[in-house]
C-alpha cells in the first residue's frame, strides 16, 4: 500500500479563496504535505495530465476549466493516503457528497468540484512526478 496521494486545489476553489481552508481540513485529517506549489497549467500541460481522458465528451471542458487559473497541486502523505484523501474530499458530485467533506463543503457542482484527489496508489506516483521532480521526488520517494 502506497502512504502518498496528490491533491490538486482546483481553479474554482483557488478564485473562491478555500484554498486555505481546504489546506487546513487536508492537515486536520492528518495528512503530511510533502510539496506544494502554485501553477497556471498551460493546455498542453493539462492535456498531459489528464491523458487518460482523451478522447471522452468531457475532456475540451475539463482542458478549459484546470486553465482557467491557477490551481494549486500537493504530494500528501499518510498511511492508506489515496483511500483517506478520496474519503476526506467525497463524491465527484457534491449533491451526491457526505456532509463535511470538502466537496460538499466547496465544490460549486459536479463540474466545478474544487479537488483533485489521485484514484489508485500507481496513479498517485504518476501523477506526483508529473508535478513534482529532482530534489522534491527525492524527499517524497526516497532511496
Amino acid at each position: 500500500m502506497n502512504d502518498k496521494t496528490l491533491a490538486i486545489i482546483k481553479p474554482d476553489a483557488v478564485n473562491d479563496k478555500k484554498a486555505g481552508e481546504i489546506i487546513t481540513m487536508i492537515s486536520q485529517a492528518g495528512f503530511k504535505i510533502k510539496a506544494m506549489r502554485l501553477v497556471k497549467l498551460t493546455k498542453e500541460s493539462a492535456e498531459g495530465f489528464y491523458e487518460i481522458h482523451k478522447g471522452k465528451a468531457f475532456f475540451e471542458e475539463l482542458i478549459d476549466y484546470m486553465t482557467s487559473g491557477p490551481c494549486i497541486p500537493i504530494a500528501l502523505e499518510k498511511e492508506n493516503a489515496v483511500e483517506d484523501y478520496r474519503k476526506l474530499i467525497g463524491a465527484t458530485d457534491p449533491a451526491k457528497a457526505a456532509e463535511g467533506t470538502i466537496r460538499k463543503l466547496f465544490a460549486r457542482n459536479i463540474q466545478f468540484n474544487a479537488v483533485h484527489g489521485s484514484d489508485s496508489d500507481e496513479n498517485a506516483k504518476k501523477e506526483i512526478s508529473y508535478f513534482f521532480s529532482g530534489k522534491e521526488l527525492l524527499e517524497i520517494y526516497p532511496g
